[in-house]
């Protein structure tokens, strides 16, 4: 029964912010979100859930209510600059869906703050990913950096897929996730594709270096997998190297 207790309070659920869990030999802290390490699929995995007690959200204020401190934080490195972030991730949307406009949210935070107050982030809605639409679909990857440029500031004041685009996902399976951070620029790579689905040429956020987290937004039920960092030194452009306009 102790040992039962025990198991219990290390791989048991937990919400708000704070509370620690360790998986996978890394330790994570869970910021107003709900935690646990299960069996999924044959493997043990993380599994993360926004907790609307703890954070709630307005359907009428979106953009002061999501993409928020609501993530997973990796407490084992604190200094990410530049490198290479990968995870495998797994979407589901929750059911019965606590807002008609879930679509499966869930990616990576980084260069986080201590204090939580500055980070960068990509991630996707699988939702979307696969529709036959392609106005969605230019609408599946995202980008956006706290706390001064999340997704509707990014869509009023910049042009039409500046800091959004497409990529082949989709809900209800593994997505491998690898984003190359470098100095103002990030670029994303899906399922170990060659060449990169999406780029952000220019990052927006103050914070350069910090924190990485694992994030779900409203309705997500997310697992993750096989979380590794790899520093890297700042790749500079080399003198009079640019890119042909079209």
């Amino acid at each position: 029964m102790k040992k039962h207790i025990i198991l219990t309070l290390i791989i048991g659920t937990f919400s708000a912010f704070g509370q620690e869990i360790k998986f996978d030999k890394q330790n994570f802290e869970l910021h107003n979100v709900t935690g646990s390490v299960i069996d999924f699929q044959g493997n043990k995995v993380l599994k993360i859930e926004r907790d609307l007690k703890a954070f709630p959200f307005d359907e009428k204020n979106l953009e002061h209510t999501v993409d928020d401190r609501h993530y997973a934080r990796l407490l084992d490195l604190s200094d990410f600059e530049n490198g290479t972030i990968e995870v495998k991730m797994y979407s589901q949307l929750q059911n019965p869906a606590p807002y008609p406009g879930i679509a499966g949210f869930i990616g990576l935070y980084f260069r986080i703050k201590e204090d939580d107050s500055a980070w960068e982030s990509i991630y996707v809605r699988p939702k979307v990913g696969r529709v036959g639409n392609q106005w969605l679909r230019n609408h599946t990857v995202q980008y956006f950096s706290y706390p001064n440029f999340k997704f509707q500031t990014l869509r009023d004041k910049y042009p039409a897929g500046s800091y959004e685009g497409s990529a082949p996902v989709s809900l209800n399976e593994w997505i491998k996730m690898r984003i190359e951070v470098n100095g103002e620029t990030a670029e994303m790579f899906i399922n170990d594709a060659k060449y990169s689905t999406f780029v952000v040429d220019k990052m927006l956020g103050s914070s350069k270096k910090g924190f990485v987290g694992l994030y779900v937004d409203i309705g997500t039920i997310g697992y993750f997998k096989d979380l590794k960092i790899t520093k890297k030194a700042l790749k500079v452009k080399k003198e009079g190297e640019k890119v042909n306009d079209i």
